[in-house]
């Protein structure tokens, strides 16, 4: 991997968040119960979603901005608005097809097992 000029040395905060992640799984959550256990397993799990998020992100941003473009709305909460009036009513698929593909992103970086089960 070419190093990206910055104000941060190295490691990256991706680094760090896969460091603290991977000694989680390794050694706390195998040498824990109960509690303890679960909470790092919750921790684990949210690092991994950081870890996604940060590889993922930028990525998605840009189709996300692209398929509201492509529906006519600004944003979000424009598009919410857009189908409560029932503006989509002509465009159904077309609207599913965009909502899908924003929950598939979503579903990568929160739990990419349910969108790839292995």
């Amino acid at each position: 991997m070419v190093a990206v000029a910055g104000p941060h040395d190295a490691p990256t905060a991706a680094e760090l968040i896969e460091s603290v992640r991977e000694w989680l799984d390794r050694d706390v959550i195998p040498s824990t119960e109960g509690r303890l256990r679960f909470h790092a397993r919750v921790a684990a799990n949210v690092l991994g979603m950081v870890e996604r998020e940060i590889e993922l992100g930028p990525g998605q941003e840009l189709a996300h901005r692209k398929r509201l473009e492509h529906l006519g709305v600004a944003d979000d909460v424009e598009l919410a608005a857009a189908i409560r009036a029932g503006e989509f009513a002509d465009r159904a698929v077309e609207l599913r097809a965009a909502l899908a593909e924003s929950v598939l992103d979503k579903l990568a970086v929160a739990n990419p097992s349910y969108v790839n089960p292995d």
